[in-house]
């Protein structure tokens, strides 16, 4: 325990290391996630020509948002649908920004796109949901389940494997629940799924003096000859790697989690992930997603980017198969519908995602502790 204090202490204790966690909390916290909230995405908009456009007002505008939301809140049912189109036509009638901006307009045009189709009008040049009658989008849990059955033939997800996602888009609880869902979708769509290659990045740079240091300052000849042996100081110097990468992810997450908390609260946890993308067929909650993707984050601390790069070349079969190893793979997965056939066994893709790194993680130590002593010989 007191190697391992040591290594640890002497880990943080090195200036690449110090300058790299504080440019990885700048990068993914203040620039990705303070000013997001702040400015970026959420910030009151003039034109939608630039995001740096927008005022440095998130908190409030946020608050605007859920406050109107909260008139539209409950089960999402076709008459709330309609309602809900209806008054984003009307605020848009004035061509006020701050007008329609307030509306959840970017989710509800989604929806129709997806579910009516045939409603578009190729010569329009503005969005559906400016255009389309709201008396006409009608049956909307019936075209859900409709428009899902149709996305898993055009996908080849036929027979049990077709059977497989619908009776699991049967366990959501239906009429779905409708909550403001921009802040959501940024949470679960965007930043955590985003934030695991940059991660990866400043987690290398932390870690590799730790494996490479005593070559590069002539020390492994001291190295050979201390009462603990090669294998133990091996050993030691790998947990203290997985004991930083933790502190890292601590930090980042504990940091995004606080961020998240101040400007959107805890309101909308409930709301289930079909409102972020309509075709999801896991019955979980926003909250729940969430959770699943920074425990996939945490587990996936591997650092690998030739598959990341190579992966858009290969075949579906190839590109299903990098997406098993850490940081290749996508936490976002629990809103898609991918599947695994091994062994007879049909396995949902994020159930895959969050154990193939673990499993990985158990195999490989033994071989990089042994092959890092063995480099240690004289």
């Amino acid at each position: 325990m007191e190697l391992l204090r040591l290594e640890h202490k002497k880990l943080w204790h090195r200036k690449s290391v110090q300058i790299g966690v504080l440019l990885c909390f700048l990068y993914i916290i203040i620039f990705g996630n303070l000013l997001s909230y702040q400015w970026f995405t959420f910030g009151s908009t003039d034109d939608f020509t630039s995001s740096f456009g927008n005022h440095f007002d998130g908190y409030s505008n946020i608050r605007k948002k859920q406050e109107y939301a909260k008139q539209l809140e409950g089960d999402l049912t076709d008459e709330k649908l309609q309602a809900m189109v209806r008054n984003y036509q009307e605020r848009a009638g004035s061509n006020d920004i701050s007008e329609y901006e307030m509306t959840d307009w970017k989710a509800l045009n989604s929806w129709i796109q997806t579910l009516w189709p045939e409603l578009e009008e190729a010569d329009q040049p503005y969005i559906m949901l400016s255009y389309v009658d709201p008396s006409q989008l009608t049956d909307f849990e019936e075209r859900r389940k409709k428009a899902l059955e149709d996305f898993l033939d055009m996908n080849g997800q036929t027979g049990e494997e077709k059977e497989y996602f619908l009776n699991m888009n049967a366990k959501a609880d239906t009429p779905l629940q409708y909550r403001w869902t921009e802040g959501w979708t940024f949470v679960t769509a965007d930043f955590v799924s985003q934030c695991g290659v940059v991660l990866a990045i400043f987690l290398a740079i932390g870690i590799a003096p730790m494996f490479c240091g005593e070559w590069h300052d002539h020390t492994k000849a001291l190295i050979a000859t201390t009462k603990n042996g090669r294998k133990k100081i091996a050993g030691v110097k790998v947990m203290a790697a997985f004991l930083f990468a933790l502190e890292l992810f601590g930090i980042i997450t504990a940091s995004s989690v606080f961020l998240q908390i101040v400007f959107l609260g805890p309101e909308g946890w409930d709301m289930p992930i079909q409102c972020i993308k309509i075709l999801a067929a896991a019955p979980w909650n926003v909250l729940q997603a969430e959770i699943y993707e920074y425990v996939s984050l945490l587990i996936s601390l591997g650092i690998v980017f030739v598959p990341m790069a190579v992966s858009q070349f290969l075949p579906l079969w190839g590109q299903k198969l990098l997406d098993l190893i850490p940081f290749v793979g996508n936490s976002t997965d629990i809103f898609r519908t991918n599947m695994y056939h091994l062994f007879g066994l049909r396995i949902w893709s994020p159930y895959l995602l969050i154990t193939m790194p673990i499993s990985l993680g158990v195999i490989s130590l033994p071989f990089a502790v042994h092959f890092w002593a063995k480099r240690a010989k004289i």
